[in-house]
């Protein structure tokens, strides 16, 4: 069984894969990281969800497609990784549109061997290159190494970035990472490793980071990035040999792009 708490078309990732008609997310429950800062708490922290077996999943996939999403992206899929692989087998030759990987980096490479030719974009992110604010904030040891050998294994897999007539990815990586406050040289040693893994990486810098009431008392992290910090990340991201990437205004750092985990209309689109 899966446990799901969105299936949706979802209009705010990055352009190469919203588009005009939007990205097909399903955001699965429960995550492998635990963030302290998670705007997406309600589902990771709390277990929102309903569960779904494999052929629920798959029509899911299919009314993605049905409604006219450029893409199925599977939003947080790590735990189910293994399960996934039967699935997405069976499913491959349904889903005409390509399948995206939108995980949280932690991950190993054994279980991401077992996706080549499953996944079309990788869509991963790496959030930290200083091990001890991994523990400190999401309670994971040695981020750094795993998420680093990850993205390699994901880029050996999708080697080149592909992109549509429309300009949608049709296959290859794009690695995002969020900036956090006071935190620039956690930024630096994660655009410099990404820099090292491929230079021509699409790097998705985040500049959406808002604290949760979980963390608003917190001395770092109760507080919204501040334009410089931002530019500051952006400066970094050139020096480090980057070229290809997508920014934020910081007026997205707001609730108003957290999605709304509405279980009935998940239950809705199994009915159908």
């Amino acid at each position: 069984m899966y446990k799901i708490a969105r299936v949706g078309l979802h209009n705010f990732e990055e352009p190469c894969l919203s588009g005009e008609r939007g990205s097909g997310t399903i955001f699965f429950s429960g995550c492998n990281l635990r963030c302290k800062f998670c705007q997406n708490y309600e589902i990771s922290h709390g277990g929102k969800g309903i569960e779904v077996d494999e052929d629920e999943f798959t029509h899911c996939m299919l009314y993605l497609q049905d409604k006219g999403a450029h893409n199925i992206n599977l939003v947080t899929p790590s735990n189910y990784a293994n399960k996934l692989v039967r699935t997405l087998e069976k499913a491959k030759s349904k889903v005409k549109v390509p399948i995206v990987w939108n995980s949280s980096g932690y991950e190993t490479v054994v279980n991401l061997k077992k996706l080549e030719g499953l996944i079309d974009v990788y869509l991963p992110d790496f959030k930290y290159s200083d091990n001890a604010l991994a523990w400190e904030y999401s309670r994971a040891e040695r981020y750094f190494e795993i998420a680093g050998a990850a993205i390699r294994e994901m880029r050996r897999q999708c080697p080149r970035d592909v992109f549509g007539d429309d300009g949608m990815m049709k296959s290859g990586v794009i690695v995002r990472h969020l900036v956090l406050p006071s935190a620039l040289e956690n930024t630096r040693g994660v655009l410099r490793e990404i820099a090292r893994i491929d230079k021509a990486m699409f790097v998705s810098l985040m500049g959406q980071y808002f604290p949760t009431p979980a963390v608003a008392n917190d001395k770092v992290l109760g507080r919204r990035l501040t334009q410089e910090e931002y530019e500051a990340a952006a400066e970094i991201f050139f020096e480090a040999g980057l070229s290809n990437g997508f920014c934020q205004e910081l007026s997205s750092a707001t609730e108003d792009y957290v999605p709304d985990f509405d279980l009935d209309e998940v239950r809705e689109i199994l009915l159908k």
